[in-house]
């Protein structure tokens, strides 16, 4: 299974039930030394599904005293591809290590990445 933090609206059912096909289970974790901005999303399917414009998109900052609040997906391969094909290019898919010290996959603004994945 692969571990996927979530801050937004992969955390929506809506969003999980049309993405995965099925409500998927979460555990509640964070992420350090990152913060959350805003990017305004345009493509018709993720409107639809998520019923919002604006989404949240981690940046990373490396400072520990910035920390969001989110929750882990566990999910298949074929889920992740999933989460994959609804994260429009704004965004991008980096590993992360939680502050439970799990490490997992985390979308973040392709302008907010860590220096290690520019």
């Amino acid at each position: 299974m692969e571990r996927l933090f979530s801050y937004g609206t992969l955390r929506f059912p809506a969003v999980q039930a049309a993405t995965f096909g099925r409500d998927v289970p979460t555990t509640d974790d964070s992420l350090p030394g990152y913060r959350v901005a805003s990017v305004t999303i345009t493509d018709p399917h993720v409107l639809a599904v998520s019923g919002t414009a604006e989404h949240p998109a981690l940046v990373w900052t490396g400072s520990e005293d910035d920390v969001v609040e989110g929750a882990v997906l566990e999910l298949s391969p074929a889920e992740l591809a999933n989460a994959d094909e609804y994260e429009v290019d704004d965004y991008v898919r980096v590993t992360v290590t939680l502050s439970s010290g799990s490490a997992g996959w985390a979308y973040v603004h392709r302008d907010g990445r860590p220096p290690s994945t520019a």
